[in-house]
């Protein structure tokens, strides 16, 4: 396989502290993946052999629940470390990760995980940084289910995908990945007789579009103004 470039690792947040040179022994140390849409990167459970870095694709994150029941955590953006276990002081992972599109993943062995803590600059700071802002996620999910109503919890959800995840259009912007209604319920702790409810009442509305499992958000402000109350 032809030797990486060091150039893939630029403006990406773990390295961007290092120099041309140590991007590349980063590069020599990883090997690439190529992950197909629909399969998992890892599964719940597992032994946490290795971490990653999503170089591009999307992927969803998914735990069960004590009832058997899938509950979607949270989605990885390209350019974010991801299955860092370590970090979290385990030796398996806990949650599966799923390709949403197709993904290109670099990935390290978990050995390898304190040596570049140690060596790399700005590298445990972006690590712990992305821990933060996840573990800080699941909380507001938690408080999201706690304390609101479901039409609430379902604009909030697109509302965040279309933040973390659009691609703007002619008509408005476009989640960058399919996105079904029964995810959006997973998402939410709601039906997906209800969300099929919502999505409808607001497609008439002109509030968002849905078409072959892409959602387009067309009115932005409406949506966030849906977060906040419940007609």
């Amino acid at each position: 396989m032809a030797k990486l470039d060091a150039s893939l690792l630029n403006n990406l947040a773990p390295f961007d502290q290092l120099d041309a040179r140590q991007r590349q022994e980063v590069l020599d140390l990883a090997r690439v993946r190529r992950i197909p849409a629909g399969k998992s990167v890892f599964e719940e459970g597992m032994e946490a052999t290795h971490f990653n870095l999503l170089l591009d694709g999307h992927v969803r994150v998914e735990r069960l629940n004590p009832e058997g029941e899938k509950v979607i955590s949270l989605h990885i953006p390209p350019g974010q470390l991801f299955g860092i276990a370590r970090a979290l002081g385990r030796d398996h992972f806990p949650a599966t990760a799923l390709a949403v599109t197709e993904c290109l993943v670099l990935v390290w062995p978990t050995a390898l995980w304190d040596t570049f803590v140690e060596r790399y600059d700005g590298f445990a700071a972006e690590a712990y940084k992305v821990v933060g802002n996840r573990v800080s996620e699941m909380n507001n999910r938690i408080m999201e289910l706690a304390t609101q109503h479901v039409e609430q919890r379902v604009a909030r959800a697109i509302l965040r995908l279309m933040q973390e995840h659009g691609l703007a259009n002619d008509a408005g912007t476009q989640i960058a990945f399919p996105v079904t209604r029964k995810v959006i319920s997973e998402m939410t702790g709601s039906t997906l007789h209800t969300v099929s409810r919502l999505l409808s009442r607001w497609e008439r509305q002109k509030i968002v579009q849905s078409q072959h499992r892409r959602i387009c958000v067309l009115d932005a402000v409406r949506l966030e103004q849906l977060t906040h109350s419940v007609h």
